[in-house]
């Protein structure tokens, strides 16, 4: 279900693009992530194992501005093949006209084959709200203080 104040993301695909491939959708009612496809034209890409690759999606966007696209790992491709996002969630500004890629590792036992069509991302909706950033003398404390990296323990 479309949320109601929910902006549109214009979408064109790139010269050579194949159009026969859906447009970035919501698997289920409840999905909060859309699902992007790798447009290979019509082949395959091998992944090696421990290898990186940007998959083109044959897409650009214009997201409006205070807002952000966060293309995320899916989970069945983790869990089965150990297929993960390399920087972990990336980020596509507004400002960003350029064409999507998302870059796959595989962090998987073996060599994966990505197929023209496949799912291999989906994409969240994220308003973003900029800091800024001041310079000062101290900190206030805290419970937790300078502890980090495993500091609050296990569970």
């Amino acid at each position: 279900m479309q949320t109601p104040d929910a902006p549109t993301i214009l979408v064109v695909r790139e010269p050579g693009a194949d159009p026969a491939l859906p447009l970035p959708d919501y698997a289920t009612a409840g999905a909060a992530g859309a699902d992007f496809r790798a447009d290979l034209g019509g082949g395959t890409l091998r992944l090696a194992r421990g290898g990186i690759a940007l998959v083109p999606t044959g897409l650009r966007m214009q997201i409006p501005e205070g807002w952000e696209v966060q293309l995320r790992a899916r989970s069945g491709l983790a869990l089965r093949h150990g297929i993960g996002l390399a920087n972990g969630i990336g980020t596509i500004d507004a400002d960003y006209r350029g064409p999507v890629g998302v870059i796959l590792i595989n962090l998987g036992p073996e060599d994966f084959t990505v197929h023209h069509g496949d799912r291999i991302a989906q994409a969240v909706l994220a308003p973003v709200h900029r800091a800024r950033f001041a310079l000062a003398e101290a900190l206030d404390g805290s419970a937790r203080g300078e502890g980090g990296f495993g500091s609050t323990g296990r569970g």
